[in-house]
């Protein structure tokens, strides 16, 4: 059998765009228009189909490697005269203005708009997984008796948004029946297989929505026969991290702990330090103290920088502090690595360079994934304290809110004291309320007089 090239067709007007998922490997017998890799751009991603039938003998291309058309993905030892695909590659999928957060997650994740959302696309041929007609593993799934050659077996037929979604809520595809054009596995068959599994471990409940947790359906109002309405799609993000909000909320017992901090020396010396750094170009931000001060209180009481597994506390010895990042399109969680080797003006310049990422769209998943706390800060826009959601499966996150001037009594006079609101929230299983409050009593140490972050 002749070796062939497989290169990646016709993707319209995208040059050197980004693999994030590589769906093959060399020894895979795969078939035509089965998806080899998934690209990404700032705009919109797909999957990369082959267009003829065989067995993959080498790949060419790795995660992270940016193709264009006519780029090599892969060499492959042709079965037979397997004909070309017909037409273009699958139609792309607009997604979101910045590349997808795992959150791992995603982190957080927590990650920007997608003018069609998630879910399927309106209009374009759908790809056909399994063009002979043969029962997919979507549609039925495997029976685990004894081990078998699964080379030949197709992958379930999912857009990269249906997949991430499965993979964030730790759902195996193959046991998931699509419903959609060609059993296409859709953002619904998804959350119909999470209600079916939850609906088996409970008593039967109502029908609709919140039937599983024993809630009595989601109210249905013609919102139109009140006044003129102006739907609008959610976007991508705020698909992505709705649903991990509410999975973390609901299974997390959070308890928010609220604290001040007298941050009127720190802001005086943050202001110092940006006159000096004028030539620099460096700008120094409240986070930056945040972080490292973080840090160390990290390192004083290590539960807070882990993640529970089952019965077990992992405990990391690596400090990767994510920051929630404002965009135009939704809230992002961009993770700053290994912060505790940090100086602060290296954390100044990698955080903004990472917020910049994120409002222009850009932050790559290894971006937003490994992260082991996290800061939410509104201090620019205003508020006291807030209730922060915990990014599973961290176990705390610190929410900090616009800082003010309050009269203080120094014990002859008031003083103005510049007060920065602290909430820290935590879970439960993990945490104890007088942790928390020592947690946040360092915090307010450090950032009342910052020379003890040295020590």
């Amino acid at each position: 059998m002749a070796t062939v090239e497989l290169k990646v067709p016709d993707i319209g007007d995208f040059k050197d765009v980004e693999i994030i998922e590589v769906l093959v490997k060399p020894g895979d017998s795969i078939s035509v228009e089965q998806s080899l890799i998934t690209v990404e751009s700032d705009k919109a991603s797909m999957e990369i189909p082959a267009s003829i039938a065989g067995k993959i003998v080498e790949m060419k291309v790795k995660l992270g490697d940016k193709v264009s058309e006519g780029s090599v993905v892969a060499l492959i030892e042709a079965a037979g005269a397997g004909a070309p695909a017909a037409g273009p590659s699958a139609p792309l999928e607009t997604v979101s203005d910045s590349l997808r957060a795992v959150p791992s997650a995603g982190a957080s994740v927590s990650g920007p708009t997608a003018e069609s959302g998630r879910g399927e696309l309106k209009g374009g041929p759908s790809r056909d997984p399994n063009p002979q007609g043969a029962q997919t593993s979507a549609a039925v799934g495997p029976a685990h008796v004894s081990p078998v050659d699964q080379s030949n077996v197709v992958k379930p037929h999912a857009s990269p948004a249906v997949r991430m979604f499965a993979r964030e809520l730790g759902i195996d595809l193959t046991k998931v029946r699509g419903t959609g054009p060609k059993q296409r596995i859709t953002m619904d068959d998804v959350r119909g297989y999470v209600k079916g599994v939850m609906a088996a471990s409970s008593t039967p409940a109502a029908a609709g929505d919140g039937a599983a947790l024993g809630l009595i359906p989601w109210p249905k109002v013609d919102f139109a026969k009140f006044g003129p309405i102006e739907p609008k799609p959610l976007s991508r993000i705020k698909k992505l991290s709705g649903a991990n909000l509410h999975r973390n909320w609901v299974m997390i017992p959070h308890v928010t702990n609220n604290d001040e901090a007298d941050i009127t020396d720190l802001e005086a010396f943050r202001v110092s330090l940006n006159k000096e750094s004028d030539q620099t170009g460096v700008k120094y931000t409240m986070l930056g103290f945040l972080i490292k001060a973080v840090v160390a209180a990290l390192k004083k009481y290590p539960e807070f920088n882990a993640s529970l597994d089952g019965d077990q506390l992992v405990y990391k010895h690596y400090y990767h502090i994510g920051f929630a990042a404002d965009t135009p399109n939704g809230l992002v969680v961009p993770v700053l690595k290994d912060a505790d080797k940090k100086g602060l003006s290296e954390i100044a310049k990698e955080t903004s360079e990472l917020a910049k990422k994120a409002r222009d769209g850009k932050l790559s998943p290894v971006d937003m994934q490994g992260g082991t706390f996290s800061i939410s800060s509104l201090g620019g826009i205003g508020g006291t304290h807030f209730t922060p959601i915990i990014n599973a499966p961290e176990v705390a996150i610190l929410g900090v809110s616009k800082s003010y001037y309050k009269p203080v009594w120094n014990g002859k006079e008031f003083v103005p004291q510049l007060t920065l609101p602290l909430s820290l929230s935590y879970d439960h299983r993990v945490i104890d309320g007088a942790s928390a409050a020592r947690f946040n009593n360092v915090l307010r140490s450090l950032l009342g007089d910052f020379r003890r972050a040295v020590l």
